[in-house]
């Protein structure tokens, strides 16, 4: 058996005197304010395919970064090197471009007042006592189980990862903290059929607390079933339908409702939602939330990152918008105050429905399932949608056939509008948490 990992991270006590350095080496340097962190991350990644190991990856990063203010001017840079020799460079180069810059009166650090004074335990760090052997029987595992599943042919094989990371983060205002967290994954693809005919998919299971993971052999049965249900996938004739997003994919839908809410798209003016605020833009039903505080999950936290402390927020109530995604810096571009979301947004989460996928199946009656996406085709400044589709045909309330080869479209603020019901089967393995969305009509473009 080989040695188990649970990739033990340098102690905080240790991290911390890096940051206090650079900030006091940056203010020595005639910086007006700094912030700087640093970060340690170790993991392993391995994959394998037909029985046999194609990759094991241990990884050990590190990496100290800083940002300084001449008043008006900013300078950033940072460094794997963590010695004094390495700190010393990196507090010279952002010292350097931040003397050479444009002045910007919107740079520099959030306000003290809006720091983060309660770190609360989230409990965000799991680590996961593993061997390499037992690792690498995991992926083998749900690779065995998705080959045994009939009709899969071969296998695009099994991964595993697992890891752990400490920050450590701090500014001239005296604000100095931690957070430390873990991230686990297994992931498994399944190719069904044979020649013209083969259909592949996938499934994964990934959580920060290992023993919340789904154990590898139904990961791997999932990935095989749902390649095999593709089996058969036909194209459909150009058609305005009801569409039944699945609640991984629903996840983007949401995700292009966050990005136009962001700071940095509002003060360009690249946001298919400027100047919508406190008007309709969801179904009247449609309730979505920030929850940084969820503990376990994967965007919680406590303070933003630029040190400000995170709240709960109501971004979506009964459809009409409530609020922005703001960082200090787009705030001040706006004329607004940070609302401590620099870096994202911390677990939205949309309010689910009562209904199952298989009852909103039926209460649609007749239209798409979309299981999987393709390209890229999201233009956030106007909303338009359209991206290359694959997923299900539904007829009299129960699927009827696989379809592939078409396109779905429509833009993004009639989608949201026409939300017609929300499932109860939350998807909780990313910062977006949501059910299946139903939204009619859309357009379906194929033959």
């Amino acid at each position: 058996m080989s040695q188990r990992h649970t990739f033990d991270l340098a102690p905080a006590a240790e991290l911390k005197p890096w940051v206090e350095r650079a900030l006091a080496q940056a203010k020595a340097g005639g910086a007006t304010q700094a912030d700087a962190s640093v970060a340690v991350t170790r993991g392993l990644s391995l994959s394998v395919r037909k029985g046999e190991v194609e990759s094991v990856e241990f990884h050990h990063d590190r990496e100290l970064s800083l940002e300084v203010f001449f008043g008006p001017r900013a300078g950033s840079a940072s460094t794997g090197d963590i010695s004094e020799r390495g700190l010393k460079q990196a507090v010279e180069a952002a010292c350097a471009i931040a003397k050479a810059s444009g002045q910007d009166a919107c740079n520099g650090l959030a306000d003290a007042k809006r720091m983060a004074t309660s770190i609360p335990d989230l409990s965000l760090d799991h680590p996961w006592s593993i061997s390499t052997d037992e690792a690498i029987e995991h992926a083998r595992a749900g690779e065995a189980a998705a080959l045994g599943v009939t009709g899969v042919a071969q296998t695009e094989g099994a991964s595993l990862h697992s890891s752990r990371g400490i920050e450590i983060y701090g500014n001239s205002h005296g604000f100095l903290a931690e957070r430390t967290g873990s991230n686990h994954y297994l992931s498994c693809s399944a190719i069904a059929g044979t020649g013209e005919r083969m259909q592949r998919d996938d499934w994964y299971t990934a959580s920060r607390d290992p023993r919340a993971l789904e154990a590898a052999p139904a990961v791997g049965r999932r990935a095989g079933e749902r390649a095999v249900a593709r089996l058969g996938s036909k194209p459909l004739t150009t058609r305005s339908a009801p569409v039944l997003f699945a609640p991984d994919l629903a996840r983007g839908l949401f995700g292009s409702y966050a990005g136009a809410i962001a700071g940095g798209a509002l003060y360009r003016k690249a946001s298919f939602l400027l100047d919508k605020l406190g008007e309709r833009i969801f179904a009247p039903f449609v309730n979505i939330s920030q929850q940084p505080f969820l503990p376990c999950a994967a965007a919680s936290a406590s303070f933003d990152n630029e040190g400000v402390a995170t709240a709960n927020r109501t971004m979506i109530e009964n459809g009409v918008l409530k609020g922005w995604l703001l960082g200090s810096y787009s705030a001040r571009k706006l004329g607004l105050e940070t609302t401590g979301n620099a870096g994202g947004v911390y677990n939205l989460v949309v309010e689910p429905g009562t209904q199952g996928f298989d009852a909103l199946v039926r209460e649609m009656g007749e239209g798409l399932v979309v299981t999987e996406l393709m390209g890229q085709g999201v233009n956030t400044v106007t909303g338009d949608y359209s991206r290359g589709a694959a997923g299900f045909w539904v007829e009299n309330g129960a699927i009827a056939y696989p379809v592939q080869e078409i396109t779905i479209a429509g833009n993004l603020l009639e989608m949201y509008q026409n939300i017609k019901a929300i499932g109860n089967d939350t998807d909780i393995r990313g910062g977006i948490r949501c059910g299946s969305v139903l939204i009619e009509p859309m357009m379906i473009a194929g033959r």
